[in-house]
This record gives structure tokens, C-alpha cells and sequence, in this order.
């Protein structure tokens, strides 16, 4: 069990025997204990795995909220899962994992407060999960710049299998930003007076943070379409091309197989038929040049 002093270090205990503890760090197991001793009367089952999303809920004298943090070198596939308890005195965060105890450790490294309140305490706990997705929305804006490069220089092979996965970790970072948005408005209504009212500016910078990202996500996922639509164009050119070359081709040759045909037809008196073909052979080469001088006049070819 780890316990967080407002303003003070984070010690490491067995057992909670100090009323001016106000931030606890429990895993799953010791959930329930904890928060009896902490006047949070929560009913539901402590069960982390079940969490999919960011929300808080304003209950009669406390907040409860969870968290669902992507892990930024494995957005798609890996989620931080995490409770959150709020009340007057206490906050309570379940976590089975070491990362609130990590963000706890960078905060007591970077930003010390020994007249810190909950409110204060939460806005650097959100804000620093949001510390680092602003450098890695920016390397998700080089990635499709790269890709955009390439696809410009005809070198990028596999397309789609590059830009689909970039694509969904892009909505996916942009859906949890949302719900943080969310949450930052649901602690800013502070519907149960849960915080002090001069103090509810620091939820509305959280707020404005991850408006922020939002925005860049939004950015990222209309520049990886409009690099998509480029790719798809390009698509459609080659296509084309092929299509007018098929088309070129079977219009040069059309002539040429009614032309065979007929000769290839049984009949007397066939012409030339003791001296080969040479007039017909001049035809065919006529009809060629024909069809390719008009194909050129029309910028067909």
C-alpha cells in the first residue's frame, strides 16, 4: 500500500494509521478495506478488468471514476486500468499496475508542493499522464509525412497495411481524450461540493489540455485521409492508365481481327490466294498508323 501526503514523500506501509493521509495508492485486494476506513461507501465489485473507458460519476459524498490510459509504445493493444475515489479528505486509486506509483514518483521529482490540495494533486496527476502524448502525436504527424513523401516518390509498397494500423490508434488516442474531457468537466461541475470552488480552475486546464489533443488527433486522422485519397488517386491514375492501353489496343486491333476473319472464311475464288497477301498485310499496317495518328491527336497516347 503506498500513501501519499499531500506536500509530503510517498511511504511505503502495511497499515494506514495516519488521518492526514489523503492520497492512497491500494491494489484490487486491499480496495474494499481501504475505502472503509476512508467513509467512501461504494457497493460495486472492485474488478479492474472489467474497466473500458474514462468516466467519474458524482455519488452523494464522493466521486468514483476509472481509468482506461493507453500505453503509449502500445496504444492499440495495452490499457493502464485504474479506480479512482474522491472524497473530502481522501483519494483513493486502485491500481494493480506500478504506473500511478510511477506518477507519483515524477511528481514528487518535478512538482513539490508543501501546500497542496486534492485539487491541485489531481491536476498534476492528469496532467502528467498527459505529459507525453503531444510528442508522440508529433511522431505520429512524421510517420504520415514520411508516408506522404514516399507515396509522392512512388516508393512506398503496402500501403494500407502502413496507414490502416495508424489510422486506429489514432481513434483510438482520440476517443480516451474525450473521455478525459469529460471527466474534467464532470470534476469542474462538482455537483456533491467535493472541492473547493476557488480551486476548480485547475480541472478546466485539464480540461483545455486535452481539448488540445483532441484537436491534433482530429488534425492526424484528416491529413492521414487526405494521404490516403492521395494513394487511392494515384490508384485510380495507374488504373486508368491500364484501362486506356487495354482499350487503345483492342480498338487497333478490332479492324485487323474482322479484317482476318474474313479472310479466314472458305470461299472460291479467294483474292490473292496464289500470291499471298501483300495488300491486305499493306491494309493492316495503314489501319495501324490510322488508329495511332488519331489516338495522338487525341492525347489518348
Amino acid at each position: 500500500m503506498e500513501i501519499y501526503k499531500l506536500g509530503m514523500k510517498i511511504e511505503t506501509i502495511t497499515q494506514i494509521d495516519d488521518k492526514s493521509s489523503q492520497v492512497i495508492i491500494v491494489n484490487s485486494h486491499q480496495a474494499m478495506s481501504t475505502l472503509a476506513y476512508a467513509h467512501i461507501s461504494y457497493d460495486g465489485d472492485i474488478q479492474l478488468n472489467n474497466i473500458r473507458y474514462c468516466r467519474v460519476e458524482a455519488q452523494e459524498e464522493y466521486m468514483s471514476g476509472s481509468l482506461y490510459i493507453p500505453k503509449l509504445l502500445d496504444v492499440s493493444n495495452y490499457r493502464y486500468k485504474i479506480l479512482i475515489f474522491i472524497n473530502k479528505n481522501y483519494i483513493v486509486i486502485v491500481d494493480d499496475s506500478d504506473f500511478s506509483k510511477r506518477i507519483l514518483n515524477r511528481l514528487q521529482m518535478k512538482i513539490f508542493h508543501h501546500e497542496e490540495s486534492k485539487e491541485l494533486f489531481l491536476y498534476h496527476f492528469f496532467i502528467q499522464i498527459l505529459n507525453r502524448d503531444s510528442e508522440l502525436l508529433s511522431r505520429y504527424e512524421k510517420q504520415i509525412m514520411d508516408m506522404e513523401e514516399k507515396l509522392l516518390n512512388r516508393q512506398l509498397s503496402h500501403f494500407q497495411n502502413h496507414i490502416m494500423p495508424l489510422k486506429k490508434e489514432l481513434l483510438t488516442l482520440r476517443e480516451y481524450y474525450d473521455e478525459i474531457m469529460d471527466m474534467a468537466r464532470e470534476f469542474r461541475d462538482n455537483e456533491n461540493d467535493i472541492f473547493e470552488e476557488d480551486l476548480l480552475k485547475y480541472f478546466g486546464n485539464i480540461y483545455d489540455r486535452a481539448d488540445r489533443l483532441v484537436s491534433k488527433t482530429s488534425f492526424l486522422l484528416e491529413y492521414a485521409r487526405q494521404v490516403s485519397d492521395a494513394y487511392q488517386a494515384q490508384l485510380d491514375a495507374k488504373q486508368n492508365n491500364n484501362m486506356q492501353f487495354l482499350t487503345v489496343i483492342s480498338t487497333i486491333f478490332l479492324p485487323l481481327t474482322l479484317i482476318t476473319g474474313w479472310y479466314g472464311m472458305n470461299f472460291e475464288n479467294m483474292p490473292e490466294l496464289e500470291s499471298g497477301y501483300p495488300y491486305i498485310i499493306l491494309l493492316s499496317l495503314v489501319v495501324i498508323v490510322v488508329c495511332i495518328v488519331i489516338f495522338k491527336i487525341k492525347n489518348i497516347i
